[in-house]
Order: structure tokens, then C-alpha cells, then sequence
């Protein structure tokens, strides 16, 4: 339901396609991404590029206050001394999803925990950003070629923006049709962004 409402825009690296230059394409998105999931495993743990690059990475923009690290425990492990350790995980008490007698349930909780924080995010930036910042974060996402980051933006920028007669609306559909553009997708920016 996060994806359907669009509450969330979900990524992981199997969605690099054929000869996407996958590290690249993995620090883009570890880089902008404002709630990053660990999916806590032994795997993950013996994972030398998900525990030292990835999860570093992670830790040092949540510790920046640029993003929200969110452990989420899939299977028994041992955690301990783990510097994600001292973050609250999903789903509750860190409870392993498979020591779960209802996976369903355990997948429930973690749903409505991210939900709960994507909400805390999004009002804590509403509240503390008018349309202009939108737009200035925007045109820097455009420009760095983060078009997906770069509509979301925009879209708050002209959702402020109309509401308040705003003087740069017409700027906002403007950098808006060019990130449609810049995108490819063409039905987006024939209906003018």
C-alpha cells in the first residue's frame, strides 16, 4: 500500500538493468534517498559490500540527519556492537520476521513503522520548507540528473505554489515539463509537465 499510494518510490539494486554500471547506480540512490531500509540478515552481515560500503554509507547520512536508517530484521543473527544496533529496527522488540508465528503480521508492523516515519519526515520538511526550497532542491536534482527526486519536488513546489497564487508556479511547471523530458517520459511532458 506505501508504493500504491505513493507514499514511497521503492528501489534495490536487482532493478539495475543489463550494463547499468550497478556501483554508480547504487550510491545515486544511497545518496538521495531519504528512509534507507537494512534488511538484516547473516547474509547481509557476511556481505562485505552491504556491511562496510552500504551500510557505512547509510550511517554516516543518518547520522548527518540527510536520511532515516531503518534496521529491519528478516532473520536470526548476531547484531551486537553492529553500529546499526543502536537504531530502533521493525518489527517490534527486533524480533526476527521469521520467529514470527505470522509473517504476515510481522510485515504489517514493519509497513506501518515506515509509514509512520515517511509521515514524521513529510511533515517535520512541510513545516519547515515553503515552495521556494522545494524548487531550489529540485533544480539541484535536475541538474545532477535525479529526475524521479526532481518531479517529487517540483510537484510540492506547484502543490504550495497553487495555493498560495504563488509568483514561480509557472517556473515550477516549467523545470517540471524538463524533468518529464530529461526522463523520457514523453506523456508527461506533452501534457505540458
Amino acid at each position: 500500500m506505501l508504493q500504491r499510494q505513493g507514499v514511497i518510490t521503492g528501489w534495490h539494486d536487482r532493478k539495475n538493468g543489463a550494463g547499468t554500471e550497478w556501483k554508480g547506480a547504487i550510491d545515486q540512490h544511497l545518496n538521495t534517498a531519504r528512509v534507507i531500509l537494512l534488511l538484516i540478515s547473516p547474509d547481509f552481515i557476511a556481505s562485505d559490500y552491504c556491511y562496510n560500503i552500504e551500510m557505512r554509507q547509510a550511517m554516516q547520512r543518518h547520522e548527518a540527519g540527510e536520511a532515516k536508517v531503518i534496521p529491519i530484521y528478516l532473520r536470526p543473527c548476531d547484531w551486537k556492537g553492529a553500529t546499526f544496533g543502536k537504531l530502533q529496527a521493525l518489527p517490534t522488540d527486533a524480533k526476527p520476521v521469521t520467529r514470527w508465528k505470522n509473517r504476515d503480521e510481522a510485515f504489517a508492523i514493519i509497513a506501518q513503522g515506515i509509514r509512520a516515519m515517511v509521515e514524521q519526515l513529510t511533515e517535520s520538511s512541510a513545516s519547515s520548507s515553503d515552495a521556494s526550497s522545494y524548487y531550489k532542491r529540485g533544480i539541484e536534482y535536475l541538474e545532477n540528473g535525479h529526475y524521479d527526486l526532481a518531479l517529487a519536488d517540483f510537484n510540492r513546489a506547484i502543490k504550495i505554489e497553487s495555493s498560495a497564487s504563488g509568483a514561480w508556479l509557472e517556473w515550477d511547471y516549467y523545470n517540471r515539463g524538463l524533468s518529464y523530458y530529461f526522463k523520457n517520459d514523453a506523456e508527461g511532458w506533452k501534457l505540458g509537465g
